[in-house]
């Protein structure tokens, strides 16, 4: 389970820094006008960094991706072995859900 949520996190993380690395560009986009030349400097090395991280980024996703998948096949392999295991953990969460909604 906290396998999963860290999976959760490291998407939610991800998608937060592609919205960071869009607002840079629109940044770096906004001052393309500007003839400043060490304003052009700048922008050159941002532009370097945000296609860098966007890679990274890129494989960060497919590694969550398959960490995602490889989490799954392994909790399908789980129930498949332990049956009533499983039906048994599900039973008690329901039973826990259904006492904390009864309580309102």
């Amino acid at each position: 389970m906290d396998n999963i949520s860290n999976q959760f996190h490291s998407n939610q993380l991800v998608g937060e820094i592609k919205e960071v690395m869009l607002d840079a560009e629109a940044l770096l986009a906004a001052t393309i006008d500007t003839g400043d030349k060490k304003l052009a400097e700048v922008r050159a090395k941002s532009e370097k960094s945000i296609s860098r991280v966007r890679a990274r980024l890129d494989g960060l996703q497919t590694e969550i991706l398959l960490s995602a998948k490889a989490a799954t096949k392994a909790t399908d392999a789980y129930v498949h072995e332990n049956p009533w295991r499983a039906m048994g953990f599900a039973a008690s969460i329901g039973i826990v859900i259904g006492l904390l909604i009864g309580r309102r």
